[in-house]
């Protein structure tokens, strides 16, 4: 694998035998190459070439790997916010009538809301070429209802057997930020009390339970105290009898 190469000159790479240092921290000036690697070594930091094409090359004192990572940051940043340019088609006829045309148009508005570019053609099939003033006015009327929402980037012109016309968005829309972590790790609110109430009902139901419990045993005390009904001696009755 070969590595890539640094796009400036660092240290012992840079040619020039003179040349003008800018930054902070430093005093600005014109040094000879060699006094300026000592300062930059004195300072544990790097000479980095900035400018090459300048009388003399214009070169920085600082630290190169930090430098290297800030640009590839802002290279990162530049993407995630650029928009990817899509070119949307919409296709007419010499005949397209007023409902066809009114119901591209809206397709059209849209298109152009959301940040992508607008080709509109007429398409001309066999003899209906002779039909190019129709076209035309279409694409006008079609433009007219655009004016909102794209520029037209030129007049219709013929390509072939079409007449097109390019529209570019007025605005452009910004990329959606992602949502924070802070907002995903939140809870809602309304499950908390659900979980209480149902320890607070556990610890209802127990206690019930145990005054049951308790009920249940007096019930027992109760009925082991109470007196037992003697049964009446049939003794006496016989003694009565036989007297």
């Amino acid at each position: 694998m070969r590595r890539e190469e640094d796009p400036h000159r660092i240290n012992r790479r840079i040619r020039a035998k003179e040349i003008r240092i800018v930054g902070d921290d430093v005093e600005n000036g014109i040094y000879s190459t060699a006094d300026a690697l000592e300062i930059a070594q004195k300072l544990g930091l790097d000479l980095v070439e900035i400018a090459p094409n300048g009388t003399p090359p214009v070169c920085k004192i600082i630290d190169y790997s930090k430098f290297k990572y800030e640009q590839k940051k802002k290279q990162k940043e530049l993407k995630a916010n650029a928009h990817k340019v899509v070119v949307k088609e919409i296709r007419f006829g010499p005949n397209t009538n007023e409902h066809d045309l009114d119901f591209k148009t809206k397709h059209a508005q849209k298109f152009l809301e959301e940040g992508n570019k607008v080709k509109a053609y007429v398409q001309f099939a066999g003899r209906t070429i002779v039909f190019k003033d129709r076209g035309r006015e279409i694409l006008d009327r079609f433009a007219e209802s655009l004016e909102e929402y794209g520029k037209p980037e030129g007049y219709p012109k013929m390509e072939g057997k079409r007449m097109i016309i390019m529209f570019t968005p007025k605005n452009v829309p910004k990329p959606k930020k992602k949502a924070t972590d802070s907002s995903k790790s939140e809870k809602p609110k309304s499950s908390t009390p659900s979980v209480k109430s149902k320890d607070t009902e556990t610890k209802d139901s127990d206690n019930n339970s145990s005054e049951n419990k308790d009920s249940k045993k007096e019930d027992k005390a109760s009925v082991k105290k109470a007196p037992i009904s003697k049964k009446p001696s049939t003794k006496k009755d016989t003694n009565e009898e036989e007297e």
